[in-house]
């Protein structure tokens, strides 16, 4: 998890998901929004809000901007699958419903957004 340095540096002719790319330890990363690739609406975010999650799949690297985190906990097989897309199911922690994310189903629909059918 990388706190973002905002604004991030554009990416001409990107969607609007995409919030632009970061320097992280010396390699450039782009920055998408996680939000739209889960069917949700993008959380309007001041400078300096926000956090950034690190994808790193194979070879590729790719930021994930979230209006915020509330921990990290370690959870098993969903209790509840879910249909195709990018939720991989639904489960529970501390009482509190949690959605469970596919990894490489995000990678892949953040991937479209730049046009890259392979991913």
């Amino acid at each position: 998890m990388a706190n973002p340095q905002l604004p991030f540096a554009r990416v001409p002719r990107a969607p609007a998901a995409v919030r632009g790319a970061m320097n992280l330890r010396g390699r450039v990363v782009a920055v998408v929004e996680l939000a739209p690739l889960l069917g949700l609406p993008a959380a309007p975010l001041a400078d300096g809000q926000g956090q950034v999650l690190v994808l790193d799949r194979e070879r590729r690297t790719l930021g994930l901007l979230v209006d915020g985190v509330l921990g990290v906990e370690p959870v098993g097989e969903p209790e509840r699958p879910a249909a195709d897309g990018p939720v991989r199911g639904r489960t529970s922690v501390g009482g509190a419903p949690v959605s469970l994310l596919d990894a490489d189903a995000v990678a892949r629909g953040a991937a479209a957004l730049f046009g890259d059918r392979a991913a």
